[in-house]
């Protein structure tokens, strides 16, 4: 059985500007602390969301390409053991109220 690799790359200034990357594909994924700090999604990645221990997190791609978009719900679950909070449930909008209103 694979498993893929998952590398983290924090910043020593901000703890809510984690980037995973995965060893064995080009996927990088940016994490955001949403209870921290502000998030405007780009239109040209994917997008998914979690909540552990009552804090919603964003997680966005990096120049995503097709055949790295299977290992995002991976990279994320990685995450999520990462913080001790294996069992976040991940989320396809953003749980917010008024924040998936189309225009």
């Amino acid at each position: 059985m694979d498993y893929n690799v998952y590398l983290l790359a924090t910043d020593p200034k901000n703890p809510c500007q984690d980037v995973i990357h995965s060893r064995d594909t080009r996927l990088k994924v940016r994490v955001f602390c949403l209870d921290d700090e502000r998030f405007s999604p780009d239109d040209g990645e994917i997008q998914l969301y979690g909540y552990a221990n009552s804090k919603l997190f964003a997680f966005e791609t990096i120049n995503i390409v097709a055949e790295d978009a299977l290992d995002l719900v991976g990279a994320i679950q990685w995450y999520a053991n990462y913080i001790s909070y294996p069992e976040m449930e991940i989320l396809p909008e953003d749980p917010r109220p008024g924040q998936n209103i189309a225009m």
